[in-house]
């Protein structure tokens, strides 16, 4: 076998300057590798926003205050109800009205109407699976979308949460006497208005939530009640109570007989000609 001479190669060899230059450019790739998915990682999470949900609103008032929070064109989060799939029960008919529950609610960049209703509708049902929620419900005889409709109409009533008990009781003792329940806030709600003023006309409007003609809870809640109308609902003060008038802020009277109930109106009647009289007294003196 012939073999052909082939001379010893010289192995390249790196000045010290070389391998300086090698071993920064290794540390500097290396780095660059660890630096990035560091700062990554590293990013500060978004601090949330708050969304207050009062007690006491009507769903059109939380659809607004969520266009607002979302920036979103008016109309917007209403119109994203029919295909948020929200959890509402089959009494509910896609209305989630009672079920946006107040609360204090995170708002990110990723929130959108859906998620947010989604969030509300979640805590409501859940206050309302609550076991002493729900057994007193069916102490009752109510599902708890009932329950949720005579609370909105307990929040919509008490003037404070020491009279829900008592307002609880009335219309609990009107529904068992079979009595309608006259509340000036569900014929407020079918005429979208806030108002202690109820006048005769107003009592015979045509609408299922006018609870002057027609007896039995409203067809829906009138609004988002709260965890302390729920417990009224559900566990009303004892009494014998029918009727009730808030006469003047903090004086509510309840009453057992129409004839007593007569008597606190005609006090709330004079108080308040007599706040109108020093009004106008007030207005003419400014002239």
């Amino acid at each position: 076998m012939s073999h052909e001479y082939r001379p010893p190669q010289r192995r390249s060899r790196l000045t010290r300057r070389g391998r300086l230059a090698l071993f920064f450019g290794t540390l500097l790739a290396l780095g660059a590798a660890v630096l990035i998915p560091m700062l990554r990682g590293g990013e500060a999470p978004e601090k949330p926003r708050r969304l207050v949900i009062p007690e006491g609103w009507r769903a059109t008032q939380v659809y607004a205050a969520v266009d607002r929070e979302l920036k979103l064109p008016p109309g917007s989060t209403k119109t994203a109800v029919a295909t948020a799939g929200l959890d509402l029960p089959a009494e509910a008919k896609g209305n989630p009205e009672g079920y946006l529950f107040p609360a204090t609610y995170p708002v990110t960049s990723k929130s959108t109407p859906a998620t947010l209703l989604a969030y509300m509708v979640r805590t409501a049902n859940e206050k309302l699976a609550t076991k002493a929620v729900a057994d007193g419900g069916k102490a009752h005889g109510m599902t708890p979308y009932q329950t949720a409709t005579l609370a909105s109409v307990i929040e919509a009533e008490a003037e404070n949460r020491a009279d829900m008990g008592k307002v609880a009781r009335v219309v609990h003792n009107r529904l068992a006497k079979s009595m309608p329940l006259q509340m000036d806030s569900t014929v407020n709600y079918a005429l979208n208005r806030n108002t202690v003023d109820t006048t005769l006309s107003d009592t015979r409007i045509d609408s299922p939530f006018n609870t002057y003609e027609r007896q039995g809870l409203p067809p829906t809640p009138i609004d988002s009640p709260g965890l302390e109308a729920m417990a009224a609902a559900v566990a009303p003060t004892p009494g014998d109570w029918l009727f009730f008038v808030t006469v003047k802020p903090g004086d509510t009277r309840f009453s057992a007989t129409y004839e007593e109930h007569k008597k606190h109106v005609a006090d709330f009647n004079r108080i308040r000609a007599h706040a109108g009289s020093r009004a106008g007294q007030g207005a003419a003196a400014g002239k």
